[in-house]
């Protein structure tokens, strides 16, 4: 079956002056055109392709790829709107629809959104929401404590950032857990640090625990192999100097720290450090 909203691997079955067209295993076929058309393709090839509806509502295919799929969420710009929506570069021709009715919040044309990709229903069309809540849910998670998972910053909140977590779930991240610039649409690797009773999740972007530890002490470890074997830093440093060299918090690296003296690889000083 051939799909809008996804990548689908399909063979050339046939050329015309527009292009080739390409078939599923029903004998469905589907018009990639000329400017996708790689040189020396020819029929039987496997093309890999991402399906979506154009201008005249047909289903076509392309060997460029959107900025999201079906399913996934990014940070869009608005490049023109009317009273019906709003219409987004998502990397094709074609702009992706952000319909009124799924607008949350006022939409203006030059500013980026994080939106969901989705199929709509009644007219089989991808479309995008910035109404984040129809596409996550956490009344079932997926997830589980210390687990790494992948995080799109979505909106700010008075005590962080809302965060989407594998394109399934809500998050948080506190502010006094970022080390590091964020901006809406960042995708990022997170791990998660708690799940409350009613599923409302905590979300940090170091690791947890031992393996939390273990990660600072090679940071460590690594910086040291390639500043001759020592750091200018030290219990006295501040937090933000700590950051700026090894991109960890202060309370990760004095942990980092105190795993490799134990082992009695290092030595320390109040402003250094030196490999043993």
């Amino acid at each position: 079956m051939i799909q809008a909203g996804y990548i689908q691997d399909l063979c050339v079955n046939r050329f015309t002056q527009n292009g080739a067209y390409l078939k599923d295993d029903e004998e469905n076929e589907v018009l990639l055109p000329n400017r996708y058309l790689a040189e020396g393709i020819k029929e039987g090839d496997e093309v890999s392709v991402f399906i979506y509806h154009d201008s005249e509502d047909r289903l076509v295919a392309s060997t460029d790829l959107p900025y999201a799929l079906a399913g996934e969420f990014a940070s869009l710009e608005v490049i023109d709107k009317n009273s019906t929506g709003a219409f987004l570069d998502w990397g094709l021709p074609k702009d992706l629809f952000l319909p009124l009715s799924n607008q949350q919040c006022q939409i203006e044309v030059g500013g980026w959104y994080v939106v969901g990709v989705y199929i709509d229903d009644a007219s089989g069309r991808l479309v995008a929401t910035t109404r984040l809540n129809k596409l996550l849910s956490n009344v079932e998670l997926t997830i589980d404590m210390g687990e790494k998972v992948e995080i799109v910053i979505a909106e700010p909140h008075d005590l962080g950032y809302r965060v989407i977590i594998n394109g399934l779930h809500w998050g948080m991240i506190y502010t006094n857990q970022i080390f590091q610039q964020v901006e809406r649409g960042d995708i990022l690797d997170g791990y998660v640090t708690k799940i409350t009773e009613d599923n409302r999740v905590d979300i940090s972007l170091q690791a947890v625990g031992v393996k939390q530890i273990k990660n600072a002490a090679d940071i460590i470890l690594a910086l040291l192999s390639e500043n001759n074997n020592e750091l200018n830093l030290g219990d006295k440093s501040t937090p933000e100097e700590i950051y700026e060299v090894t991109k960890l918090s202060k309370k990760m690296f004095k942990k980092g720290v105190g795993g490799l003296l134990k082992l009695n690889k290092i030595k320390i000083e109040p402003t250094k450090i030196k490999l043993v």
